[in-house]
C-alpha cells in the first residue's frame, strides 16, 4: 500500500503559504509507516516544533490501473475518507529553500491520519462534498471539493501516468486553506458531509 498525495490543490492553501500555483498536480508520497494507527494517539516528533495539521479527502483504489482514462477513473475506487497529512512546517520549509525533497517533513511516522471509509455511493455528487477540520471544538479548516483545482478523477488519471495503482493504494487530494500549528493536548477532529470520520489526541 503506497500512500499518494497532492499538494497546492486548493488555490486559497496555495496563498495562504505563498506558494507558487502549479500548472500540474504537485505529487509526494508517503510510507505506509507514515500511517497512525487507529486509537492512537499523535506524538510531535522531536525533530519538529511546527507541525501543521492539513484535512484532506482521501480516496482508497479497488484494482490495479495504469495509464487510466479519465472517463473510467470512476471504477476504480468505491470508498471516500478524510484524513490528516500531518507536516513539519518548519522543515518543509527548511528542505524546499535548498531545493531538497520534502519527505522528511511529511512522511515521519505517524504522519498520515486515515479516518473511517464510506462508500460514495452514500454522495450524489464527488465534486460538491463539504467538509472541515475542527481543534479542541472550534472549526480551523473547512473545505469544499468543488473548489479543487484538479478533481478525484482528474487525479487519478495523471497519478496512473506515473505510478502504477493498486489495490488499497490511498491517495491524499489535497487541502484547503486554514492549516495551522498544532500543541500538545490539542483534540482534532473531522467530517465530511456530517459524518465524523476521525478524532486525533496530540501528545
Amino acid at each position: 500500500m503506497k500512500i499518494i498525495c497532492i499538494g497546492r490543490n486548493y488555490s486559497a492553501h496555495i496563498a495562504e503559504l505563498a506558494n507558487e500555483r502549479p500548472t500540474d498536480p504537485v505529487i509526494f508520497i508517503k510510507p505506509d509507516s507514515a500511517v497512525l494507527p487507529k486509537e492512537q494517539d499523535f506524538y510531535i516528533p522531536e525533530f519538529s516544533d511546527d507541525v501543521h495539521y492539513e484535512v484532506e479527502v482521501l480516496v482508497k483504489i479497488k484494482k490495479v490501473g495504469k495509464h487510466i482514462d479519465e472517463r473510467f477513473a470512476h471504477t476504480y475506487y468505491d470508498e471516500i475518507g478524510l484524513g490528516i497529512d500531518f507536516t513539519a512546517r518548519d522543515l518543509q520549509s527548511k528542505l524546499k529553500e535548498k531545493g531538497l525533497p520534502w519527505e522528511k517533513a511529511k512522511g515521519f511516522d505517524g504522519a498520515a491520519v486515515i479516518g473511517k471509509w464510506l462508500p460514495k455511493e452514500d454522495f450524489k455528487d464527488l465534486n460538491d462534498l463539504r467538509f472541515s477540520l475542527s481543534k479542541n471544538g472550534e472549526t480551523v479548516q473547512n473545505g469544499h471539493t468543488a473548489q479543487m483545482l484538479w478533481k478525484i478523477d482528474e487525479l487519478i488519471a495523471y497519478v496512473s501516468r506515473y505510478f502504477t495503482l493498486k489495490k488499497g493504494d490511498i491517495i491524499f487530494s489535497g487541502t484547503p486553506a486554514g492549516v495551522g500549528r498544532i500543541k500538545p493536548n490539542d483534540y482534532l477532529s473531522g467530517v465530511l458531509e456530517g459524518n465524523e470520520m476521525f478524532t486525533v489526541k496530540i501528545k
